[in-house]
């Protein structure tokens, strides 16, 4: 086939998959759906283009986590992820290895599956999947010590599982020693997250020292960082997944330059990746076999979303302060999309034996679970009285270093609902050395005043040294969160 039509078809389908997101919002369901949809309807009981390299599935899914992964750190808040750090830790890997005993005990049971296979669709079946949960729960609005731990979950619990399913994807294996393997996973994750918080942090101090010829370089340094974290954590033999979600989530929140341009960069090959990954997934399958493994997968999907599920949140949180509606959410929410299947492609590699079914079961899991669990988050959220509105006060702010000058020039957008709203400038009480020297309402600039009224939708043009800068964000931020007295509540801006 020539190149063009390559590059037409290739087009036609991105331009597919975006009208997909569009569709697959209004309905509030994960995007991953439209897009193995598509792969459905190209593969081979569509329009024959027939995809059975399991090698090359595995390479490019894992390919593409990585950048979902890098994407999901650099655009989470780290104010809102780090007082959830040690409940994400605790459900990711205690709760983690219970859904994983819980799982295979019934697929063992009530499938008669051999013990490796059992235990290999339990595994492959624990991690949430950062895209579809960033997909989905980014859009409610809940309190941000929930969604900071099922955000820090799906970034955490992918290092842990990947070991186990590795272990396991032999044939003829024999029980692995629980200790060694325990030993193993401990070094692979703490050498993972020293590497990738060394890089992270490195690169932060690096990008903030030097002013790059041109504004796009910073979000390329940035992901390339983040996705350099990977390899060299795996050449240590340490966690890439979780290598490349700390050093993301540290670039992300460093005061770096053009961070909002770094973030929009980071979600638009977030999205090539998820429509690649996805399309490629739903050409993997087979449609034919799929319908053998759907009272298997409804009943498999059932004990993990009512048992496994719940019993791994609530068992592995104690004495975190989570409520009861917040544990109850947290077990719904927990979203399987991209990374099940691409895991399941692991034993189909190494020719264990029904390796073929568990990537059927697992492939219907997450479809039936997806189009369960997706539309009906907005509701669980209201039933377990866990919506706010706190996010909407969140600002985003925008940097320019003005080398030369010793001074950084600040781009900040006032939200609809923040307390900024109706502020005059000089109740900011900026420190010495931030000014606000431009406002653009209405399509309109001009210089304000100190008694000039702040307006939801007006766009700050801020002047600081670079001394002031931090002070300046934390001032502005404190008084979106809690008003001109954000002081008198505690309220910091960090």
């Amino acid at each position: 086939m020539p190149l063009e039509t390559w590059l037409l078809l290739g087009a036609t389908l991105i331009l597919c998959a975006i009208i997909a997101v569009r569709l697959s919002h209004r309905a509030g369901l994960p995007t991953l759906l439209a897009y193995m949809g598509l792969g459905l309807l190209i593969g081979e009981s569509g329009f024959g283009i027939r995809f059975d390299d399991a090698l090359l599935a595995e390479i490019l899914g894992l390919a593409a986590l990585v950048l979902i992964l890098a994407e999901g750190g650099i655009t989470t808040n780290w104010r809102n992820v780090r007082p959830s750090v040690p409940a994400a830790l605790a459900v990711s890997t205690i709760g983690t290895l219970i859904s994983i005993v819980v799982v295979a005990l019934a697929a063992m049971e009530l499938l008669g599956m051999g013990w490796q296979l059992a235990f290999l669709l339990a595994a492959v079946l624990a991690p949430t999947d950062a895209a579809a949960v960033f997909s989905v729960l980014r859009r409610l609005p809940l309190p941000s010590r929930l969604t900071g731990l099922l955000e820090a979950e799906s970034g955490f619990n992918d290092a842990p599982v990947v070991i186990v399913v590795i272990t396991l994807s032999v044939q003829n294996a024999v029980a692995p020693n629980l200790l060694h393997l325990l030993v193993v996973m401990l070094y692979e994750l703490a050498a993972g997250a020293a590497v990738g918080t060394a890089i992270g942090w490195l690169g932060a101090q690096a990008l903030r020292r030097m002013a790059l010829p041109a504004s796009g370089l910073y979000p390329i340094a940035v992901l390339s960082l983040a996705v350099g974290s990977y390899g060299a954590a795996a050449k240590l033999h340490a966690s890439g997944f979780l290598a490349v979600y700390l050093a993301a989530l540290v670039l992300g929140n460093a005061r770096l330059p053009h961070r909002p341009a770094t973030r929009g960069f980071a979600e638009g090959i977030a999205w090539l990746a998820q429509i690649g990954l996805f399309v490629m997934l739903g050409l993997l399958a087979s449609p034919s076999e799929l319908p053998a493994e759907l009272l298997p997968a409804l009943v498999i999907g059932f004990v993990l979303l009512l048992v496994a599920r719940p019993l791994s949140v609530v068992l592995s949180t104690p004495g975190f302060g989570l409520t009861w509606g917040e544990k109850l959410f947290a077990s719904w929410a927990g979203l399987r999309g991209a990374v099940p299947i691409v895991l399941a492609t692991i034993p189909m590699v190494n020719n264990v034996a029904g390796a073929d079914r568990l990537f059927s079961i697992v492939f219907v899991i997450v479809v039936v679970f997806t189009l369960l669990q997706g539309p009906t988050l907005p509701l669980a959220a209201r039933l377990c009285r866990l919506e706010s509105d706190e996010r909407a006060r969140e600002l985003d702010v925008e940097a320019a270093p003005l080398e030369e000058l010793h001074a950084d020039l600040l781009e900040i957008r006032v939200p609809h609902d923040s307390r900024l709203n109706g502020v005059e400038i000089f109740e900011l009480r900026l420190p010495k050395g931030a000014q606000i020297t431009l406002i653009v309402r209405d399509g309109a600039s001009f210089v304000p005043e100190p008694t000039t009224p702040l307006r939801a939708g007006d766009t700050l043009l801020v002047i600081t040294t670079e001394e002031a800068r931090e002070a300046a964000e934390r001032r502005l931020r404190a008084v979106s969160r809690r008003g001109k007295l954000a002081g008198w509540f505690g309220e910091t801006g960090a």
